[in-house]
C-alpha cells in the first residue's frame, strides 16, 4: 500500500451518513477502504479530519492559468482536483490563427492577453496535449476537462457577424463540436450574451446540441439573460436541449439584478418541471452575491458585431458612441442582460495595461470613465457587479441538481475572491455557520454529483477501485482566506489534497507535484 490514512471521516460524496474509517491508497487508486491493521510506505493520521472526494469546479477560467502557473495554489489549496474549462463558448480551440487573434482579444479581461504562452495548438486534441504536456512534461496541477466553445465555432466558421450560418457553415460547425468530441471534450458551452455566440439562433444552437447528444456529452450554456428574461432564458436552455435529446447544465445559475430578487424559487419550479418529465438538467452556482464579467460585455450585441477591433472603432466615433450609451443607461443593453445599467454597481476588477490600475477597486461614475477604459485598456478591463441577492443564492444552492462551479477569473489586480474560495466558502460559511446544507450533503454537491454530470466512472467518490483524487480538512476549521479586500488569500482548514495518490498540498503547502492531466470524455485517464 503506498499510503493508509487513518482514522478519518469519510464524507463519500454520495450525500450520505459519513463514517469513521481507514483508506488504503495504492498506484492513484482507493485500494481499501475499513479498519487497515497494516500500514503503507506513508501513513496519514486523519484524526480530526473529513476525507471526501476532490472538488470539481464545474465552471472555471483556468484554460491558460493551467499553462503558465505550475503552483496553481488558487484551486489546489482548495481541495479542487479536477477543473472544466472552455466555459461560457469562449477559449482556444479549435482555432486557426484569425480565430485566435480574435478569441485572444475579446477574452483578455478574463485570461491575460496570452503573450506568454505558445499557442502552437490548433485543435482540441492539441490543447488537450499541450495541458498534458505542460510545464517540461510533468503535466499540470489538477486535472482538466473541456467544453467546446459555441462561439469559438461560430468565429471559426463564419467570423463575428451578427446573421444566420448558411447551410455550408452549419455544417462546418457540427463538424468542429463533433472533432473536438471525439478528441475528449466533455460537451459543449455557449455565451449567450457574449459574442459571437450570441448571434446564434436558437434552432441552430439545437443542430450543434444534438451533434452534442450523440457523442454523449452536455451543453453548458451561459443563457441570453441572467436579468429581465431570466426565465424566459433558462425555459429556452430546457425546450431547445430537449427538442435536440441532449443533457443540460446550466451555468453559474442564479438570479441578478433588482427585477429577480426573491425569485429563486420561480426558477426552481421551472426547474422541477422539466425533471419531472424526464428531463436531464445539472446547474452550478458560486456562493457569493456579485458577479464577474468584462466590461465590453455589457455593451449591446450590435457594438460587439465584428470583433474587438470593430468594437474599438464604434467607441471611437462619439455619434455610435452616444448610441452605446443610450442603448446602456435608458434602453437595457442585451450584453447588460437587459437592464438599464447602474453604475455604481459596477466595480473595475481588473486591466490589462498597469496605466489604468489605479481605477482597480472603484466603481465607475459613468459611461464617459467607461469609454475611456475601453479605449485605452483595449477592451481588457473586467469588473464585478454586485447585483445579487443572497436569498436566491442560499435557494439554488439547496436543489438537489446544484453543483459547485466557481466562475473564477484568475486574472488582474483585484479579482473575484470566488477564484480562491469557492470550496472552502461552501463548507465553512455555509455549511458550518449558517447549517444551509449539511456536510454530507454538501460534499455531495461539490464531488459526487459533478462527476456524475461529467460521467466519470472513477471519480467523484470515496470507493473502492476509483482515482484517489481526495482532500482532507477540519470540518470545524474550514473556511475561505479570500475577501474582496485581500481576494488572493488561501483557504485555512485544508491541510492535504491528492490527485491520483500524489499529494499536491501537504500540511497545508503546495507541494512540487504536477500530478493533473487532461480528463476526456472519450478515454479518461487510465
Amino acid at each position: 500500500m503506498d499510503l493508509v490514512i487513518r482514522g478519518a471521516r469519510v464524507v463519500d460524496g454520495t450525500g450520505g451518513p459519513s463514517y469513521t474509517a481507514d483508506v488504503g491508497v495504492h498506484e492513484g487508486r482507493i485500494a481499501e477502504i475499513g479498519r487497515l491493521p497494516g500500514g503503507g510506505r506513508t501513513t496519514l493520521d486523519g484524526d480530526g479530519l473529513a476525507l471526501a472526494p476532490g472538488f470539481v469546479d464545474m465552471h472555471a477560467h483556468s484554460d491558460l492559468a493551467l499553462l503558465r502557473d505550475p503552483d496553481h495554489a488558487a484551486k489546489a489549496a482548495q481541495g479542487v482536483t479536477l477543473e472544466v474549462l472552455g466555459q461560457d463558448g469562449l477559449s482556444y480551440a479549435p482555432a486557426d490563427e484569425r480565430t485566435l487573434t480574435g478569441v485572444r482579444a475579446a477574452i483578455a479581461g478574463w485570461n491575460g492577453p496570452g503573450d506568454d504562452v505558445d499557442f502552437a495548438w490548433t485543435t482540441v486534441g492539441g490543447y488537450l496535449d499541450r495541458l498534458d504536456t505542460a510545464h517540461g512534461g510533468q503535466g499540470i496541477a489538477v486535472n482538466a476537462a473541456y467544453l467546446v466553445p459555441q462561439g469559438t465555432v461560430r468565429a471559426y466558421a463564419l467570423g463575428w457577424d451578427d446573421r444566420p450560418a448558411t447551410d455550408a457553415e452549419l455544417d462546418r460547425m457540427r463538424e468542429l463540436v463533433a472533432e473536438g468530441l471525439r478528441q475528449g471534450a466533455v460537451g459543449m458551452s455557449s455565451g449567450l450574451t457574449y459574442t459571437p455566440g450570441m448571434y446564434a439562433s436558437g434552432s441552430e444552437l439545437a443542430e450543434l446540441c444534438r451533434v452534442v447528444a450523440r457523442h454523449g456529452g452536455y451543453y453548458c450554456p451561459h443563457h441570453r439573460s441572467y436579468g429581465r428574461g431570466a426565465l424566459a432564458a433558462y425555459a429556452e436552455m430546457l425546450a431547445l436541449t430537449r427538442e435536440a435529446g441532449c443533457a443540460l447544465h446550466l451555468a453559474h445559475a442564479t438570479m441578478n439584478f433588482g427585477e429577480n430578487e426573491g425569485r429563486a424559487g420561480e426558477l426552481l419550479d421551472l426547474l422541477d418541471a422539466a425533471l419531472a418529465d424526464g428531463a436531464d438538467v445539472t446547474l452550478d452556482s458560486y456562493p457569493y452575491t456579485p458577479g464577474c464579467t468584462t466590461l465590453v460585455a455589457l455593451l449591446p450585441s450590435w457594438a460587439n458585431e465584428g470583433g474587438p477591433e470593430a468594437v474599438l472603432a464604434r467607441l471611437r466615433d462619439d455619434a455610435t458612441a452616444e448610441r452605446i450609451r443610450h442603448a446602456l443607461e435608458v434602453e437595457g443593453a442585451d450584453g447588460c442582460h437587459g437592464v438599464p445599467v447602474d453604475w455604481s454597481t459596477v466595480e473595475v476588477s481588473g486591466t490589462t495595461d498597469p496605466a489604468y490600475g489605479s481605477h482597480v477597486g472603484t466603481r465607475l461614475d459613468g459611461w464617459d470613465t467607461a469609454r475611456r477604459l475601453l479605449l485605452g485598456d483595449r477592451l481588457g478591463p473586467t469588473v464585478l457587479q454586485h447585483v445579487g441577492h443572497e436569498d436566491n443564492v442560499r435557494t439554488i444552492m439547496r436543489h438537489r441538481i446544484h453543483t459547485g462551479g466557481s466562475d473564477g477569473i484568475l486574472h488582474g489586480a483585484k479579482p473575484h475572491p470566488r477564484a480562491w474560495g469557492t470550496f472552502p466558502h461552501y463548507l465553512g460559511h455555509y455549511v458550518r455557520e449558517l447549517g444551509v446544507l449539511s456536510l454530507e450533503e454538501c460534499v455531495a454537491h461539490l464531488s459526487g454529483r459533478p462527476a456524475a454530470r461529467l460521467r466519470l466512472p472513477d471519480r467523484g467518490l470515496v470507493r473502492v477501485g476509483h482515482r484517489a483524487d481526495l482532500v482532507l480538512f477540519d470540518p470545524t476549521a474550514v473556511a475561505a482566506g479570500s475577501t474582496f479586500e485581500r481576494p488572493r488569500a488561501l483557504p485555512t482548514g485544508i491541510p492535504h489534497v491528492l490527485v491520483d495518490g500524489r499529494f499536491v498540498m501537504r500540511d497545508g503547502r503546495r507541494t512540487q507535484a504536477l500530478a493533473g492531466r487532461s480528463v476526456r470524455r472519450t478515454a479518461v485517464r487510465g
